[in-house]
């Protein structure tokens, strides 16, 4: 049996690789930020380095 420990944040446009242990989870899928958790309800991004959702 294999364990997923890390996974692409659920959010589309975001290029995020996340841990399962520190991502958060909504709904069943797991996040990088609050930002793509809530859907850019503010139009920010996760502003991580290099990624430019929301």
């Amino acid at each position: 049996m294999t364990t997923v420990t890390q996974m692409k944040c659920a959010c589309e446009p975001c290029l995020c690789v996340v841990s399962t242990d520190s991502a958060l989870s909504k709904d069943g899928k797991y996040y990088c930020s609050e930002a793509c958790a809530t859907g850019h309800q503010k139009g920010e991004s996760c502003s991580h380095s290099g990624c430019s959702c929301g």
